[in-house]
């Protein structure tokens, strides 16, 4: 997976890529099917300049789709986390769909109530 990041109006950087590339190893593991060279990862983390909100998005670019999230927070982590939690569950669902789990999913018959 090839990952880059950019930074507007932040100072220290060490915080944002440590979280990220820790967030990023869990991210690869759900995309263990897709070759590393066609899996891109682009994030975007910068300063509210009227808020203390820190603002951190993602793009992820798949061979059969791209998805994008945003993650906003009072606190680096915190906003860093919740981008890559929204980024997972639309990977989740993204791998689903073109399972077509949809299709497979059984339906259960009523039960019969014995009186």
């Amino acid at each position: 997976m090839k990952i880059s990041i950019s930074y507007k109006h932040v100072d220290s950087r060490e915080p944002v890529e440590l979280e990220a590339t820790r967030h990023a190893e869990k991210l690869g593991r759900l995309l263990k099917s897709y070759a590393p060279d066609l899996v891109q990862l682009h994030g975007s983390f910068e300063l509210h300049p009227r808020k203390l909100e820190y603002i951190f998005s993602l793009n992820l670019t798949l061979p059969t789709g791209m998805l994008h999230a945003t993650g906003l927070g009072p606190d680096v982590r915190l906003s860093v986390k919740k981008a890559f939690t929204e980024l997972e569950g639309q990977v989740k669902k993204h791998i689903a769909k073109l399972r077509r789990d949809y299709q497979w999913r059984r339906r259960r018959g009523r039960r019969e109530v014995v009186a």
